[in-house]
């Protein structure tokens, strides 16, 4: 998301293509994010929040923002950065948060 480091630079984000993530099983790429301390960023309503609950049952998760692939760019962009200035990263732990409506579902185990 180029332009959410555009927007603020201070941000640490790093794409899918970046990480080399194509093609790689969503339970490593949901390994990868909890052993880097990274919120993961994902279009994959289909497989990721079921892969995320069986993460979680034994392991703890930065969490996973869930964003629609048909919302306008500008949203997405002002959502992530509402909620990288407006939260602190323990919130998400073990959560999936739907954008841009920030409905929040707590899964797995809580601390």
């Amino acid at each position: 998301m180029r332009g959410v480091v555009r927007s603020e630079p201070r941000i640490d984000f790093n794409s899918a293509q970046a990480a080399r993530f194509d093609g790689v099983p969503d339970p490593e790429v949901l390994a990868f994010a909890a052993d880097a301390g990274r919120i993961l960023v994902s279009h994959d309503f289909q497989t990721i929040p079921e892969h995320f609950r069986q993460f979680t049952r034994d392991r703890q998760s930065p969490g996973v923002l869930l964003v629609r692939q048909d919302l306008p760019v500008g949203k997405v962009v002002e959502t992530l950065l509402l909620i990288w200035e407006a939260s602190e990263p323990d919130e998400w732990v073990n959560r999936v948060c739907l954008l841009p409506s920030l409905v929040t579902i707590a899964i797995g185990r809580q601390t």
